[in-house]
């Protein structure tokens, strides 16, 4: 039977799909809040305990396209059931850890574990619902508003009422119990076995983890000039990936279809959102704790709003985008967050302190529905371009999209110190207009003929 001729697999397929991406969502920012008593633990510094979230995140954007490749190669579904088996250990290890770099160690782990998620559950969504894109894209970004909402308050409260360790356990379980609804539920779809090209594999993922490197030093001013050399070698090894893969059959993602119109204005939109998330999630809760003057519970409390409104507006951004069409929603999304964010830098820059707190949290609602109108659409542009047929590139597209959180990480630790608000929310309003821009780069690609897939009920 093909999915395609049924309407694709059932709900608790999907519920197993999405809440395997709630669960790597979750796992990447639920040490946040408890960050300083696992410190206090392990008697380390705070400073140093900050490695615990930037391993989870450089392992995992740079091992995406591996991953990916993975996916292609033995099977998406066989793929995800590992990384969560692995999840599962990965946690129930650092529940044990006796120092610092142990658990440094295994939170990379975890990111690795957490790299496969993306792209296999959007190229598994993309497999089963063909004619469903919009409304499986926006289904997903549903689960990563639920991930991102409750990551920091479950790893504060559990942390609080149990100890840091529990939040492992507690982790290890979910994964667990993640692994058993894919195992039973998820069908399994047809392979693309291919060779690794690991010379393309070593230039691509090393020159993007290099990038990814210098975006995590750029926010220190004592290594700056590190982080420049980092970029300009992440760039040469990039620049060799295209040479050497151009016109190549064997390349691990073939160069024609990552410049693809429909990809690139999808992965430019994505940064741009990611961009403008991250920078919202690390500079207004400086805000609320410092110039407001809001204790951190009632702060974090307040930023439940941004992930709420980007989940609850998933479905409204896929009935718009069938409504007005995928390229002008994406438009819409971006050019909300340009207004957003720029009036965000004036508020935020205001001395009248209720004045501040009301209209930041209802520009988060804004630029929650905004960066939600983005997610959707670039999601469904990036699984239906041609890239979408590999699941390396999938992996790309979602290592870009942790980038623009990298990059704006970086950003507020360079610029939040100047104490200019409207300069800060300025760059996240520019990378926005620059997406905009890209987004009317080339005229759209011919539908893509989507190809039914047979439910296979083995590996695969």
């Amino acid at each position: 039977m093909q999915f395609a001729d049924r309407g694709g697999p059932g709900a608790t397929a999907r519920l197993a799909l999405l809440s395997a991406t709630v669960l790597g969502t979750m796992c990447n920012n639920i040490v946040n809040v408890p960050l300083r008593s696992i410190a206090s633990g392990l008697g380390a510094p705070v400073s140093q305990a900050v490695l615990l979230v930037s391993a989870f995140v450089l392992v995992l954007a740079i091992a995406m396209p591996l991953t990916g490749w993975l996916g292609d190669h033995i099977g998406m579904r066989t793929t995800l059931i590992i990384s969560v088996v692995l999840m599962t250990v990965a946690q129930l290890l650092a529940a044990f850890a006796t120092n610092l770099p142990t658990l440094v160690a295994l939170r990379a782990l975890q990111g690795l574990a957490c790299s496969a998620i993306p792209p296999v559950v959007m190229g598994l969504l993309n497999a089963y619902y063909p004619d469903r894109r919009l409304q499986m894209m926006a289904a997903w970004a549903a689960a990563n508003g639920v991930g991102q909402a409750f990551g920091p308050p479950i790893g504060g409260i559990v942390s609080q009422a149990l100890g840091w360790r529990a939040i492992f356990v507690l982790v290890a379980i979910a994964s667990a119990v993640v692994t058993a609804l894919i195992w039973g539920w998820v069908p399994g779809v047809p392979r693309r076995p291919s060779r690794l090209d690991a010379r393309g594999a070593a230039f691509l993922t090393g020159g993007m983890g290099m990038v990814l490197v210098a975006l995590t030093l750029a926010g220190q001013h004592h290594v700056f000039p590190a982080a420049v050399l980092a970029v300009l070698a992440g760039v040469a090894l990039l620049g060799a990936y295209g040479v050497t893969s151009r016109g190549r059959a064997t390349a691990m993602v073939p160069l024609a279809v990552l410049v693809e119109s429909r990809f690139l204005r999808s992965t430019a939109a994505a940064f741009g959102q990611m961009f403008c998330l991250g920078t919202v999630l690390v500079a207004l809760p400086l805000v609320f704790t410092g110039p407001l003057g809001m204790s951190a519970g009632s702060a974090g409390a307040l930023f439940f709003v941004l992930p709420a409104v980007m989940a609850v507006s998933a479905p409204l951004s896929s009935t718009l985008s069938h409504r007005m069409g995928p390229r002008r929603a994406l438009r819409m999304g971006l050019a909300i967050i340009v207004a957003g964010a720029a009036v965000t830098g004036v508020v935020a820059g205001l001395d009248q302190h209720a004045v501040v707190a009301v209209g930041l949290i209802l520009l988060m609602v804004v630029l929650g529905f905004g960066m939600a109108m983005v997610q959707t659409p670039a999601a469904a542009g990036a699984t239906s371009s041609p890239a979408g047929a590999y699941g390396a590139a999938v992996g790309l597209f979602n290592m870009m999209r942790f980038s623009g959180s990298a990059a704006a990480a970086a950003w507020v630790a360079l610029a939040y110190p100047i104490g200019s608000m409207p300069l800060l929310f300025g760059l996240v309003a520019g990378i926005a207009v620059l997406a905009l821009a890209a987004s009317f780069a080339g005229p759209d690609p011919a539908p893509m003929t989507a190809r039914p897939v047979s439910q296979t009920s083995g590996r695969g």
